[in-house]
């Protein structure tokens, strides 16, 4: 159905390469998830596999990838621009299967994704909906095709848990194979069964791909395991070789020593030393040979580094936020009758609901309050990372405050820290992934020193691998953190508290 040959892939601006020989088969059953860390090229591949001319600007490709009269349903990572003064009808008529899909169906796509029966037909501008609600469209859409592959870019960006939910089910009872890529470790484990690792090692010089046909824990486990046992061997062999090495040269002066002492009075024992000597030289061969064929050092692309400065610590009883708004608008929209929450010292407040709820409304009017407060320092971080970031500037200028020589190279060590190459340090915004964007963000606010973060979904841009280390920080984090998130291992493991939004306002979960 889809099948894929020697694929070489390089980025047209750094010539890095991206993807070397890369072979892969995509068959019946498969539900195939591609990882890798944030900027290895993902969703790359999934454009070029749908559209070449979707990557023409940035990259270039050697090699086959061959669909034959395979429909391919494909849906991209972000919302299309162009698409967003659109209402919903037109966007939706635009889309040749839409008159073909009887009302029935309609209805019945728009229960399964808890939309609206009618959303279909209505004038609401696309730009105006929920993140989530943005991602349920463009699935509703891709179901009308009925295609017969599914490629699938963040499908788990900004739909709320019960949507989760149903997009698990979806992945696992669908009759076609799903090649997908996403960041939610839960959707992963729960859903993959097959594991494509996109790697750049070699300080993000070289391209490294793994394809394995297991689950994704399995595959982690065996992944660490192994390493482990390389390194381990790796270690081994080389503490044994310097030994024999010391050993060798012990003898080896022992040798050179006795030569030089020699008499000519004594041609006997010069020809046993230089024998002995012979036999030196043929053991030090050994030895270097010896070394070539020794076990590598796993070279494993390590995740990001991240750490938010220890001054940023809240005192316990300190009041961060004593919020109400009756009622809670968006517009004319009533989204809910009365919004109430106290936050005090450093509390990690997790806020879910559905999407459309008004999640990221009560957010920003949250923010508006907290940035102005002169006795604390708050930092927000959007959904839409635009809202902050000058798509022209680049990395650097993003984060220069003085532009002097001594920051400068401080900031470019800290981007190095969060694998940011030489190269993409000089891209504009623009150019970089989700989670450089997002990376940037989390970098600003640990070099402001911000005592409390405002999130909305801080995690998803992270990469499966780097998922791990953003929630370590946040747990670890001393200051107060208030966040929107649907990422069911950030509010098990970083979230004190957890309220959802209602029509009746906030209500604790227990």
């Amino acid at each position: 159905m889809l099948q894929i040959k020697n694929l070489s892939v390089t980025h047209k601006k750094d010539l890095r390469p991206l993807l070397e020989n890369f072979s892969f088969s995509l068959n019946a059953g498969d539900k195939a998830v591609i990882i890798s860390e944030e900027g290895n090229g993902k969703s790359t591949l999934l454009k070029l596999i749908y559209d070449p001319g979707l990557v023409e600007g940035y990259a270039e490709y050697t090699g086959e990838i061959l669909t034959g009269s395979t429909l391919l349903g494909y849906l991209p990572q972000e919302f299309p621009r162009e698409c967003k003064e659109q209402t919903i009808y037109s966007y939706c008529m635009a889309a040749p299967a839409f008159s073909e899909v009887n009302p029935g169906d309609l209805a019945a796509i728009a229960a399964r994704l808890r939309l609206p029966k009618d959303i279909f037909y209505s004038d609401q501008l696309c730009g105006t909906l929920s993140g989530g609600e943005k991602i349920k469209l463009q699935i509703a859409v891709l179901q009308m095709y009925q295609p017969d592959i599914y490629l699938l870019d963040e499908p788990s960006n900004d739909i709320d848990i019960e949507t989760l939910e149903w997009l698990e089910q979806f992945i696992n009872t669908c009759q076609k194979p799903v090649l997908y890529v996403s960041h939610d470790e839960t959707l992963i484990e729960r859903t993959a069964n097959v594991v494509i690792h996109l790697e750049q090692i070699m300080r993000k010089t070289k391209p490294r791909h793994t394809i394995v046909r297991m689950p994704y824990r399995e595959y982690i486990t065996n992944r660490e395991a192994g390493f482990l046992r390389q390194e381990q061997q790796a270690q081994n062999e080389r503490r044994e070789y310097r030994k024999q090495m010391e050993r060798f040269r012990q003898i080896q002066q022992k040798v050179e020593t006795d030569q030089k002492n020699i008499t000519r009075q004594d041609p006997h024992t010069g020809q046993l030393l230089k024998k002995k000597m012979k036999a030196v030289k043929s053991q030090e061969y050994r030895f270097e040979r010896e070394k070539e064929n020794m076990t590598e050092v796993p070279d494993m692309e390590k995740a990001i580094f991240v750490k938010i400065t220890p001054e940023t610590r809240i005192p316990n009883g300190k009041v961060i936020l004593d919020y109400r708004q009756e009622p809670l608008k968006a517009g004319d929209h009533l989204l809910a009758s009365c919004v109430c929450l106290r936050v005090t010292g450093p509390e990690k407040i997790g806020i879910i609901g559905r999407n459309g709820a008004g999640k990221t409304t009560l957010l920003k009017q949250i923010a508006s309050e907290l940035l102005v407060r002169p006795d604390i320092k708050a930092a927000y971080m959007p959904q839409d990372y635009e809202e902050l970031l000058n798509p022209v500037q680049n990395p650097v200028e993003f984060l220069s405050s003085r532009s002097d020589k001594e920051e400068l190279t401080a900031i470019r060590t800290y981007l190095g820290s969060m694998r940011y190459t030489a190269d993409e340090m000089a891209h504009p915004v623009r150019e970089l992934s989700g989670g450089q964007k997002a990376k940037l963000l989390f970098l600003k606010m640990s070099l402001d020193g911000c005592n409390v973060l405002i999130l909305d979904e801080p995690t998803r841009n992270f990469s499966p691998l780097s998922g791990p280390v953003i929630r370590r920080v946040l747990k670890d984090f001393q200051g107060a953190v208030l966040s929107i998130s649907h990422d069911r291992k950030y509010l098990e493991e970083v979230v004190d508290t957890i309220y959802e939004l209602t029509e009746n306002g906030l209500h604790k979960r227990s």
